[in-house]
């Protein structure tokens, strides 16, 4: 057996996190210059799976076998989950302050124990309602819902991202029973990718945006490289390593401790919203913010069984 290095495991979580953290900021300044939040989607769903097929390819060719009824559920996986998951994702960051739209998404840490209550009777202490409690206080002040302050459609994308992350979260535990982790990968991007070609309208897509140059704006407004440097980074740094990554520290983690240290994403996404784009917060919604963090470990702890970690 394969001995358990945890600090090597935090460590490939906290890298993933700062990565995951990135890609908000990277995905929304790639939005800006007119490309689409589908045609985002197809990019980073085709990029981590053509990845994901070369790793599975020189690895464990074996791995491409589905057994009879399989598919039905990586069907469900990648269009329910990655590919609704990674496409309202992306529209909440581009009407949402970042790590406002990555502290919505994240309540399906909340919704997770919750389900599995009713589909798999789980078992999970009292603790997880303080959770949800410390969650939805978090998000109240988060919002500002006193005074309208955040954006509706933005609020409404990260809300189906929740719950989109959650269905991810129950197939991907599901599927993990049978299915080694990059394979999975393998299937579920490229089931995500088929999804969108059509939707994402590729073919009005202008490829020679590759060939230009962006400006990354906010605090980094005069700063310019060429496109496909961040279409580069989207597919292979926002994606497939930050996914390579979690689930190279599963053996060395338990599913509890990587979702625990997977919340340090919403604090990367704030930082490099901050730093990059010039999005800030008062107080009292850092206030709210560390509240609905605190609300996610402690629902995280809750649960007794494992449980597979989502991506952005």
């Amino acid at each position: 057996m394969k001995q358990k290095r945890p600090v090597l495991g935090a460590a490939m979580i906290l890298l993933a996190t700062f990565l995951f953290g990135l890609n908000g900021s990277t995905a929304k300044t790639v939005m800006a210059t007119g490309v689409t939040a589908e045609q985002i989607t197809l990019f980073r769903s085709l990029s981590a799976c053509l990845i994901a097929g070369v790793f599975v390819f020189f690895r464990n060719r074996s791995a491409f076998k589905l057994a009879k009824g399989e598919w039905k559920w990586l069907v469900l996986l990648g269009t329910a989950g990655v590919g609704l998951m990674q496409w309202s994702y992306a529209n909440a960051v581009a009407n949402l302050p970042v790590g406002v739209a990555l502290l919505i998404q994240y309540t399906a840490i909340i919704l997770v124990p919750i389900a599995s209550i009713f589909i798999y009777k789980t078992r999970v202490s009292s603790r997880l309602w303080l959770g949800v409690a410390l969650v939805l206080s978090g998000l109240v002040v988060v919002s500002h819902v006193w005074e309208s302050g955040l954006n509706g459609v933005g609020v409404l994308f990260g809300a189906i991202a929740a719950f989109a992350t959650a269905t991810y979260y129950l197939i991907g535990e599901h599927v993990h029973h049978t299915r080694d982790a990059f394979s999975t990968l393998f299937y579920s991007m490229a089931v995500s990718a088929l999804m969108w070609v059509g939707l994402s309208h590729f073919w009005t897509f202008d490829f020679t945006r590759f060939t230009t140059t962006v400006d990354l704006g906010g605090n980094l407004a005069g700063t310019v490289i060429p496109a496909w440097m961040l279409f580069a980074w989207l597919g292979v740094m926002g994606s497939f390593v930050p996914l390579f990554l979690t689930y190279a520290a599963l053996p060395h983690l338990s599913a509890t401790g990587v979702g625990i240290f997977s919340t340090t994403e919403t604090i990367f996404g704030f930082l490099f919203a901050y730093l990059w784009l010039g999005e800030k917060i008062d107080g009292l919604q850092t206030l709210g913010g560390l509240l609905v963090i605190a609300g996610i470990v402690i629902a995280q702890i809750s649960r007794r069984t494992n449980s597979w970690q989502p991506s952005n």
